[in-house]
Formats: C-alpha cells, structure tokens, sequence
C-alpha cells in the first residue's frame, strides 16, 4: 500500500509564481488543519499552486476532477465482485484520508451537491470520514488536507456550493497575474522571447475586457502558454493566436474577427 501512495508523490519541484502571500497562507491553513478552497476563473494557476504546494511540504497529491456524474460511491469508495467474491475499494477521497495526502477536488460545483456533503465531517474538528457501505467509521491521517477549487464566475442558483459548505474552509483569491509577473509565467513556462510573451499578454488583456460582452470566460494563462509554446515549435504568431487563443474561446464570427485583429494589431 505504501507503493501506491508513492506514486501520487510529486517528485520534481513545479513551476509556480508566487503573486502575493498565497504561499505563507496554504502553509499556515495546512499547519493549522484547515481545509482550503481556491476560487478563481479557469486556467489561472489554481491546479498547478496546489501541486507546488504538495511538492513544497512533501506530501502526496490524490487530485479529483469533479463532474456533474459523479456520485459520492465515486470519492469515497464501492464494493468490487472479482474471483473470490467481493472486496472494498477505497476512493480517491477516503484513500487520501487513510495515507496522508492532500486531496485535491477540482471545480468542486460541477459535483451533485449530495455528493459534496459527504466532505463535510472531514472539513471540522472531527476529521472522520463515514464508511456507511462498509461499517468503518475512518479517522483521517495526521497529514491529510482536503483543497477544493471552483470558477465563482461560472456559479448558479443550480451551481453553487452550499453555505454549510463554504463555511467549513478558508478561502483563497485567484485571478490571472498583473501584466509584468504573466509575461515572466508565459516566457518561463514556453521558452519564447519575453518580448513575444508581453504581446501574448496584452492580447489577453483585451480579451479579457470583453468578458460579459460576448465571451463567456477570457483568454487564460494556460490558454496563453499553450499559444507561446506552438510559436517555440516554429509556428507562426498569428497562426499560433489563432489556434490556442481565438478559436477555443469562441465560434461567434463577429467575436472571432474582433479577436483575430486583436493578434494582428500585436503580431
């Protein structure tokens, strides 16, 4: 068992810029036991914080990408048939509890909301987890921590977590770096001149005005490095804007227009 918790162990040290003190807090929260929800648009670093994070306090890493099928069976864990009848297999969420990991449940509102309860006695001074199907009440390790993020931009009446939820973690603010530290990112994470990596940016940033007023979300970070990356593979800028930047975010022509003469004013 002790194999299989390594291999959720990060190994090599991930890139991650810190932006303000959300370094020093998760370390405080994770010292203090206290669960944490990141909230933030899509691709800002969210993900990749936590996995330097597990790396910087030498902890396993069990991450869940959550969905609106999921069931609470599908975290906590089910009873299997195989040759010699039947067996139990811990979920990712109880396998985390029972080894010390950080559990990690991403975009944590796409989840069934009678699915998200069953966090809730491992989110308070109990630190237990329920295995009704199996008769075991489990107490969490030492070292576990629970992390759930979600796009507050994409909340709903029907997609939204509870307060009864909320209230059980403190919260850190994500958004997409000032100007200056995301050209750093960009050119960091691709390798492409920052010279390239500042005008990638700055399309983004136009982009981003538009959120509300035709896009739905705006160009990420992510979205930004994948663009970077294709321009280090030889590719054309504004082929490579194109690709990773204009047509994942929209099929509107009108918009798609507007977008490409953004990358053409820069590239």
């Amino acid at each position: 068992m002790k194999d299989m918790i390594e291999q959720y162990r990060v190994t090599a040290e991930p890139y991650y810029r810190p932006v303000t003190n959300e370094v020093e807090m998760f370390e405080a929260a994770y010292a203090a036991k206290m669960p944490v929800m990141l909230k933030g648009p899509t691709g800002c670093g969210k993900t990749r914080f936590v996995e330097h994070m597990a790396w910087k306090l030498g902890k396993p890493l069990v991450t869940v990408a959550c969905n609106e099928d999921m069931t609470a069976s599908d975290i906590v864990g089910r009873f299997l048939l195989d040759a010699d009848g039947t067996r139990w297999q811990d979920g990712p969420l109880t396998f985390a509890a029972r080894h010390g990991a950080i559990c990690y449940l991403d975009e944590i509102v796409e989840a069934r909301q009678d699915t998200t309860v069953v966090i809730h006695p491992l989110t308070d001074n109990r630190r237990v987890l329920p295995l009704e199907k199996k008769g075991e009440l489990l107490r969490a390790h030492e070292d576990f921590h629970l992390v759930i993020s979600y796009n507050p931009g994409y909340q709903s009446l029907m997609k939204d977590l509870k307060q009864s939820t909320k209230q059980r973690f403190g919260a850190l603010d994500f958004n997409y770096p000032e100007h200056g530290v995301e050209v750093e990112i960009v050119a960091h994470e691709s390798g492409i001149d920052p010279k390239d990596a500042d005008k990638l940016v700055s399309i983004a940033e136009r982009a981003r005005n538009l959120k509300g007023h035709g896009l739905d979300e705006g160009i990420s970070t992510r979205m930004l490095i994948h663009a970077a990356s294709l321009m280090a593979q030889g590719i054309p800028a504004v082929a490579a804007c194109q690709m990773a930047l204009v047509r994942p975010i929209t099929d509107d022509p009108d918009m798609r227009d507007a977008l490409d003469a953004a990358v053409t004013t820069y590239f």
